[in-house]
C-alpha cells in the first residue's frame, strides 16, 4: 500500500486516460442505448446489448479498441441481428452514431488539473493508454492537458509484455514506475506482475469487458477515490 511517503526511486507516473483524465464510458453506454432503440424491432435490448458485445471482443484482435472499431461492430451485429435485412439508413445512422461519438466533448474529471500540476516537474508524467491513435492524441489535444506530459502511449493492449515495452521506452525499471487508472484489469494487474506500483482510481461505470471478479492485494497497490489523494502520498 502507499503511505504518506514517496515511492523510492520513483521517476515516472503514468495516466491511463479514458475515465481517468476524462470521461469516456458513459459515451459508449448512451450510444449502446441508442443503437438499442435503433434495433428493437428486431430483439430485446438485453439481446442486442449481448450480440454487440460478443461481436466487439470478437473483433478485437483484428480491429484493437477504440471508437472505429466499436462503429464496424454495430454495423455487424445491425447485421446478424437483422438476418443481413438491414435496410441502409440504419447503416447511416450507426455511422452517424459513431462520428458523434468521436466528436464528444471532453469533460476532464475531478481533482485532474490539479494533480497533474502538483506533480508535474517533479515526477516524469506520461499517458498510458488504449484505444485509436488519432482519437486519443485529438483527445488529449482538446483536454488541454497535453503540456504536462512527456510522453503519450497508445497502446494496443495492456498486457505486462505491453508494459515491459513501455519501460523499454522510457528506459526505467519497473520499481521507477507508477501507473494511475480506472480498470483494475488492464491499469493495475499486469504492472503489479512486472513488479511496478499501481494505484486504483474507481470510475462510477466500467465497460464490462474491463471488470474482475476478485480482491487485489499487493503491497505496491492503493485504492483511492479520489484522484488528489494520489498527491498527499507522494509528496
Amino acid at each position: 500500500m502507499l503511505h504518506k511517503t514517496k515511492i523510492p526511486n520513483l521517476k515516472v507516473i503514468a495516466f491511463d486516460a479514458d475515465d481517468t483524465l476524462f470521461v469516456n464510458e458513459p459515451y459508449f453506454q448512451e450510444t449502446e442505448h441508442k443503437f438499442c432503440a435503433l434495433m428493437e424491432d428486431y430483439l430485446s435490448h438485453q439481446g442486442i446489448s449481448q450480440e454487440l458485445f460478443k461481436i466487439e471482443i470478437a473483433n478485437l484482435p483484428l480491429y484493437g479498441y477504440g471508437i472505429k472499431g466499436y462503429i464496424l461492430s454495430m454495423i455487424e451485429a445491425a447485421m446478424n441481428i437483422s438476418n443481413n435485412t438491414i435496410p441502409v439508413e440504419i447503416i447511416e445512422k450507426i455511422i452517424q452514431y459513431g462520428k458523434e461519438l468521436l466528436e464528444k466533448p471532453i469533460e476532464l474529471l475531478d481533482g485532474i488539473e490539479e494533480t497533474l500540476q502538483a506533480l508535474h516537474g517533479k515526477y516524469k508524467l506520461v499517458v498510458a493508454t488504449k484505444g485509436d491513435l488519432k482519437d486519443q492524441h485529438s483527445k488529449l489535444h482538446r483536454s488541454g492537458l497535453g503540456h504536462y506530459f512527456h510522453h503519450i502511449e497508445v497502446m494496443s493492449d495492456k498486457q505486462e509484455i505491453d508494459y515491459q515495452k513501455l519501460l523499454g521506452r522510457l528506459d526505467i525499471q519497473a520499481s521507477e514506475f507508477l501507473m494511475i487508472g480506472n480498470s483494475l484489469k488492464s491499469d493495475v494487474l499486469p504492472v503489479l506482475g512486472i513488479g511496478g506500483y499501481a494505484v486504483h482510481i474507481p470510475f462510477h461505470t466500467t465497460w464490462e469487458h474491463e471488470k474482475i471478479n476478485h480482491k487485489v492485494e499487493h503491497k505496491h497497490f492503493s485504492s483511492f477515490e479520489k484522484i488528489t489523494e494520489v498527491v498527499h502520498n507522494l509528496l
